[in-house]
This record gives C-alpha cells, structure tokens and sequence, in this order.
C-alpha cells in the first residue's frame, strides 16, 4: 500500500495505492485522524488506485467520516474501481459516504 497526501485549495486528498487491510491501514488512520480533526475540514480519499479493502479498513473510512461530521466538515470518496465499490454496496456504506467518480468532480464540489 502506497499513501500520496496533497492539498489541493482547500481541501486535502489522500490517494491510497494498492491494498488497504488491517495490515496496512495504521499510517492511512494516523492521516485521516489529523486532516479529520480540524473544524471545517474538506477531506477527500481517492481510491482510484486500492484494489482491496476489508472490514478495518472501512471501519477506519466510517471513523473519519464521522470525526469530519462532528467539526462540520466534509468528507468524501472519489475513484472506486469496481471491485472496491462492490464492498461498499454489500454493505451499503456507498448510502453513508459522498462519492464521486474521480478527484476532479469531488474538487468542483468540495472547493465550491
């Protein structure tokens, strides 16, 4: 698993390369915990790249998510392949987070 942070205006992106698993979500939860803490926080995790998530790694999502809500921010999901956005229809989280189909249309809604 490979993290590629970026701020882009005001809003700050997380790409995750590759598998994100109990093995490798630790440094994705420390980011998400610090960008997630700051009221008003825009927070927005490409997935375009992860191939894989399992059970902690969307506990680790619904955590940040609900952090960023409690400070008034936004939090969301752009890129799933279709692998990954099957796990979130199975468990129906695609109800509960905001996702978008690439970084570019989430930006043209998060720094609007």
């Amino acid at each position: 698993m490979e993290m590629k942070p970026r701020i882009v205006g005001n809003v700050a992106i997380l790409t995750i390369a590759g598998r994100l698993d109990a093995n490798t979500v630790p440094p994705v939860q420390q980011w998400l915990e610090q960008a997630t803490g700051v009221p008003g926080a825009r927070v927005l995790v490409d997935l375009s790249e992860t191939t894989f998530v399992d059970s902690t790694a969307l506990a680790t999502l619904v955590s940040a998510l609900k952090r960023c809500q409690q400070v008034q921010g936004e939090f969301a999901l752009c890129g799933l392949r279709r692998p990954v956005l099957m796990i979130f229809e199975l468990t129906r989280l695609d109800k509960a987070f905001t996702i978008f189909v690439d970084v570019d249309h989430a930006l043209a809604v998060l720094n609007a």
